[in-house]
């Protein structure tokens, strides 16, 4: 499958918001190109595929909203809904963005300055990016958490 049919395959999934599980989303962000350390800026709202990994009710609960990216030293990684209005969870703290290693490819990261959590993105398109998270803070054997960041 070539990466252009993955990336409309990955779009389909997220506009459905269809249950798919964590292997199928592991082959499609296997197959999907680097993200620059330079894309992401700006407020990105976000989601989390319905893969039955324990992080998306998590999310859910919290009324997650997606992340802001002010610059590579400072990231919003966890912005919530307060008041009707986007704010930072103060509990998250905040982010930083790295290129980093993962699953073969070198690709931006998120490293969270106050907890064991590190987001490895891929592009899909201009306006989509996918995200894996990477962390034990769900328990050593739920699988990865995979989300999505979209404008």
């Amino acid at each position: 499958m070539s990466a252009s049919s993955v990336q409309d395959e990955v779009a389909a999934i997220v506009a459905n918001d269809r249950k798919v599980t964590e292997s199928e989303i592991e082959t499609a962000f296997d197959k999907l190109p680097a993200l620059p350390l330079d894309f992401l800026h700006g407020e990105w709202k976000g989601g989390v595929f319905n893969t039955g990994h324990p992080g998306r009710d998590r999310l859910t609960e919290m009324d997650w909203l997606g992340k802001n990216f002010h610059s590579t030293e400072d990231v919003d990684p966890i912005v919530v809904s307060k008041d009707g209005k986007r704010e930072c969870d103060e509990n998250w703290g905040h982010a930083i963005l790295r290129e980093m290693r993962y699953r073969g490819l070198v690709s931006t990261a998120m490293i969270y300055n106050d907890h064991a959590i590190i987001d490895h993105f891929r592009y899909v398109n201009d306006d989509l990016v996918i995200g894996a998270m990477d962390t034990k803070r769900f328990g050593d054997d739920v699988g990865v958490c995979y989300f999505y960041l979209y404008k």
